[in-house]
């Protein structure tokens, strides 16, 4: 009399329990092409041109330095911000590398 019937749902099947599986593959596939290939692409291009830099190029660093590369080795450069004023950095602090010329004062 106190307790009503309870009756049991229907089994979905393989098909009920994929459909709800979906939505969060298709938010994987989602976030991959819009944040995570992008990002790769970047890191990928970067390291192409931190390579790529030789004596002579001008470069713009993550603190917004610019300056002439004086030496280069494996992991650092030296880079000219002034007539006789040179910094030592990281390779991997070059933001930008300039077309040559850009820098006048120097």
């Amino acid at each position: 009399m106190f307790i009503s019937n309870a009756y049991a749902a229907a089994p979905g099947g393989m098909m009920g329990s994929l459909a709800q599986f979906v939505p969060i593959i298709l938010m994987f596939v989602v976030l991959y092409f819009l944040m995570i290939r992008p990002q790769m692409k970047r890191q990928k291009e970067h390291k192409a041109m931190i390579e790529a830099v030789t004596r002579g190029d001008e470069v713009v660093t993550s603190g917004g330095v610019l300056g002439r590369v004086t030496k280069v080795s494996d992991v650092y450069l030296a880079i000219e911000v002034q007539e006789g004023t040179e910094l030592v950095i990281q390779k991997s602090a070059v933001t930008t590398l300039l077309p040559k010329g850009t820098i006048k004062s120097l």
